[in-house]
């Protein structure tokens, strides 16, 4: 199981080619070993087949299914968190080269897209920057003038290509791209079986540990695979308890979308000033019709549960900006995970020389999933790195700013802690509705009890097995989610996501 066991189906999901692999049946050799098979784990996967090394990729759900598959797949070179912070917290130099790493990266979609043949529906167009409110055009002045001075494509446009809105002025972005992420994902796994790489899924990774110059992953199965290196791209890291996962926190982000008439809505992406902020794009359908594919809404995991008003205010806000929406044809929701200096954390583990990671996407899933394949690939063959020191995940926040945003998402595991004293939710299964979770305190203990549509009743423990902290129900996705680090897992207690590894504890009544 993966989050493609969630309950929401995204476009994505519903359109995706198949991808065939078998779960690991005994134990293997190879060079190097990827946990994790989304945009980061295969785009790495790949690199690495392309200089002959033998790969093989495993995931605890089917290939190619997970997080990737519930973004919006922007392919921007331009910075949600803003270039203007970026310049605050690490200075110019480094964000001119986290800029590269950027366009570096859809550089690289673009050239394996041809190279390969895959028919990803990519395509190069503009993004626009627009203010949400009269406020924040100055923020519109100083994120362009910090682009000018670190050499980011940039120039003002007299509005936005949305239909029902004047925007004023607002930042252009060219060169930018779209593509379809989980058609992108099945050309990668076919290039790479093509090379002799393997991929196995539902083979969930249980541990490792490092020997004789290498590594060696146990599975749940029991099988192994011994390697010269791993490298886990899990969206939440699985490998480490502490070093990264106190740098990052889990955010929910929700999406809509629905079709408009064909040309009604400029092929473009856009972005708003709003903090969380909003975000759109289309995808081609056919001859006659688009799919206008709108995000936002985002909250800490596992911290709110009024996921229907959400999508609702969604919906409102594209409606108000989109006049020829149609029906909501899809609703779905993904996790990001923001890092406290806005860059992800790309390289070598701290402290583990042959194991490396990705995490921390934030909202540039796509593009920093693929620089990290970038900066990994080198470090593996043995080559200068461009990207890793920038990425380096053992990098400590260093200006005030990050050391801010470091403390704040600390507040929330020691928020989430307070909680073990705190009263339960309901009082007994008897006041849940079908389908609905809750927390439920007996004596010291927190339950995490679920009714299923038939009325049976699954208790679990509420703590989650990464950390110890306590989980709550997601309502919308029908699954557990946890605020500290961003663990998921099913109504069961099975684990649908990173970084926790084993399933919720069964609860002895």
């Amino acid at each position: 199981m993966n989050v493609a066991d969630e309950a929401s189906r995204p476009f994505w999901l519903e359109t995706a080619p198949p991808i065939e692999a078998p779960p690991l049946a005994v134990d293997a050799e190879c060079d190097v070993v990827v946990v994790g098979s989304g945009i980061a784990g295969l785009s790495t996967a790949y690199e690495l087949a392309r200089c002959r090394r033998q790969v093989i990729v495993i995931d605890r759900g089917r290939i190619g299914r997970g997080m990737t598959a519930r973004t919006t797949a922007h392919l921007a070179t331009e910075l949600d968190d803003l270039y203007f912070e970026l310049i605050r917290v690490r200075g110019e130099d480094e964000a001119r080269l986290y800029h590269d790493s950027q366009v570096a990266a859809v550089n690289r979609i673009e050239a394996i897209c041809r190279e390969e043949e895959i028919d990803a529906d990519f395509a190069r167009i503009d993004g626009y920057l627009v203010p949400a409110e009269e406020s924040h055009r100055a923020d519109l002045q100083e994120e362009y003038e910090a682009c000018r001075s670190i050499g980011v494509d940039v120039e003002w446009a007299n509005r936005a290509p949305m239909p029902g809105l004047n925007s004023g002025r607002v930042l252009r972005f060219p060169n930018q791209g779209r593509f379809h992420p989980t058609k992108y994902l099945a050309g990668l796994a076919g290039a790479i079986t093509a090379r002799g790489g393997r991929l196995h899924c539902d083979t969930a990774y249980l541990g490792q540990k490092e020997m004789d110059g290498g590594v060696e992953i146990e599975t749940e199965a029991g099988h192994r695979i011994r390697a010269r290196a791993a490298v886990f791209a899990t969206n939440s890291p699985t490998n480490d308890k502490v070093a990264i996962h106190t740098k990052q926190v889990p955010n929910r982000t929700y999406v809509i979308a629905g079709r408009v008439r064909k040309g009604a809505v400029p092929d473009a992406l856009l972005w708003d000033t709003l903090d969380p902020y909003h975000y759109v794009r289309i995808q081609p359908l056919g001859d006659d019709a688009d799919l206008l594919i709108v995000g936002g809404e985002d909250h800490r995991s596992g911290e709110a549960n009024d996921m229907e008003e959400r999508v609702a205010r969604l919906e409102t806000w594209t409606r108000e900006r989109y006049p020829g929406f149609g029906e909501v044809d899809y609703r779905w929701s993904g996790q990001v995970l923001e890092p406290v200096d806005f860059m992800p954390f790309s390289g070598r583990n701290p402290g583990t020389p042959n194991i490396y990671i990705h995490s921390g996407d934030s909202g540039q899933g796509i593009t920093n999933g693929v620089a990290g394949s970038l900066t990994i690939l080198p470090l593996i063959v043995g080559e200068e790195s461009r990207y890793a020191p920038v990425l380096d995940p053992a990098r400590k926040p260093a200006a005030l700013a990050a050391i801010a945003e470091f403390v704040r998402g600390q507040a929330g595991a020691v928020k989430n802690f307070a909680e073990y004293v705190a009263p339960g939710e309901v009082s007994s299964a008897d006041e849940l509705v079908p389908g609905e979770g809750a927390l439920i305190r007996e004596g010291l203990r927190k339950i995490a009890v679920y009714k299923a549509e038939d009325g049976t009743v699954i208790r679990r423990s509420a703590v989650c097995t990464h950390m110890g902290c306590l989980v709550h129900w997601n309502r919308f996705e029908k699954c557990w989610d946890c605020p500290c680090h961003g663990s998921q897992f099913a109504p069961d207690g099975q684990v649908l996501n990173a970084p926790a590894i084993k399933p919720l504890a069964e609860d002895d009544e």
